[in-house]
């Protein structure tokens, strides 16, 4: 009796220890932010996916925040690093680096942690990608590795019934990639990724400024921009910015004062991309899940769904109802989170 006591208390004792040992995160490894998520504990970490090193001894000086507020701003030496492009991994190092730092992170730099992961990737991602992404977890200290599709958990997410029999279609926006996929009982019955979303929106703010303009600007000037006055339909009221930059011809410091319009203009290319390829869904989708799509509608998610009026731009060309997810900058990381608890589910979904 007594040794039975005792082997319970031991037990109880142990079970901070094992759990810390069998915990699961699901990851949204997103271009522009990583997102983690820890079973029982929700989003523990939501950080750029940046990375600053020291080219002269190879160390990590700082990841996430700290690192992106150092973009533009470092010595010769130090170097900021975004090791995803396009929603993959274009710099397999430091992106094991990356990761091992977030999971650290998440288990409060508790270094025994080996937890089992799911990692979201875009829909289209090649076999050598999809290993990347493993080897890079499994590097980072996984015990387990999972990859799931993010229009997937971006429908999750987002609340959609996707274990029914019925159509779904979501639109995920995110800084590397927009992935359009229609889904009906737990399975994609078509799905598209482009490598057109938010950072090539920045990227056309830039290049328009600079051939209308003759105005250089930064990645976080032009992210201001597009979220400031940056719209996909024209606005009820007008709005202005003040943009600074440096002067391509006389190289110094300028300002000038655009409109929603011009920005408008400069985005019109990625936007009518996405619609296309939203038209392209709706074509290749079969009639009695078209059914489903017009009474349920389009569900947007992603950091580029908050675009201005890009709900009404896609109403106005495909008729059908447009909605935007609660949350849609953590849709696919709750997804993901919400599959870490229906391990059935996760096997019959996962990509591998």
């Amino acid at each position: 009796m007594r040794f039975d006591c005792l082997t319970r208390i031991s037990l109880n004792n142990l079970r901070p220890l094992l759990s810390l040992f069998s915990a699961d995160l699901a990851i949204d490894l997103g271009t522009v932010n990583t997102r983690v998520y820890a079973r029982g504990r929700g989003i523990v970490v939501n950080e750029p996916s940046a990375v600053a090193l020291d080219d002269r001894t190879g160390e990590v000086q700082a990841v996430g925040k700290e690192a992106k507020e150092m973009l533009g701003r470092t010595p010769a030496n130090i170097r900021v690093v975004k090791p995803l492009k396009d929603g993959v991994i274009a710099d397999f190092k430091v992106t094991e680096k990356m990761l091992n730092y977030f999971i650290q992170k998440a288990y409060q730099r508790r270094t025994l942690v080996h937890p089992r992961i799911v990692i979201s990737v875009p829909s289209e991602i090649t076999q050598v990608e999809k290993r990347a992404v493993a080897e890079s977890a499994y590097r980072a200290g996984a015990a387990e590795v999972h990859l799931v599709e993010q229009a997937m958990m971006a429908a999750i997410g987002a609340g959609l019934p996707i274990t029914e029999p019925g159509g779904n279609l979501v639109v995920d926006i995110g800084g590397g990639t927009t992935d359009v996929a229609v889904i009906s009982l737990s399975g994609i019955v078509y799905s598209r990724s482009l490598r057109i979303a938010g950072n090539h929106m920045d990227e056309a703010i830039m290049n328009y400024l600079k051939r209308k303009y003759n105005l250089l600007i930064g990645d976080r000037t032009a992210e201001q921009i597009k979220i400031k006055i940056g719209s996909a339909y024209a606005l009820d009221k007008p709005l202005t910015m003040e943009i600074k930059g440096r002067g391509l011809i006389e190289g110094m410091p300028k300002t000038v004062t655009v409109d929603d319009s011009e920005i408008r203009d400069a985005l019109s290319e990625c936007v009518s991309t996405i619609v296309s390829a939203i038209r392209a869904a709706l074509e290749r989708t079969p009639p009695e899940l078209s059914a489903d799509i017009s009474d349920r509608g389009i569900v947007l998610a992603g950091g580029g769904a908050l675009l201005k009026h890009l709900d009404k731009r896609i109403r106005e060309e495909t008729g059908l109802p447009v909605c935007i997810a609660e949350d849609p900058l953590c849709s696919v990381v709750l997804g993901t989170g919400e599959i870490l608890s229906n391990f059935k589910l996760l096997r019959k979904i996962s990509v591998e």
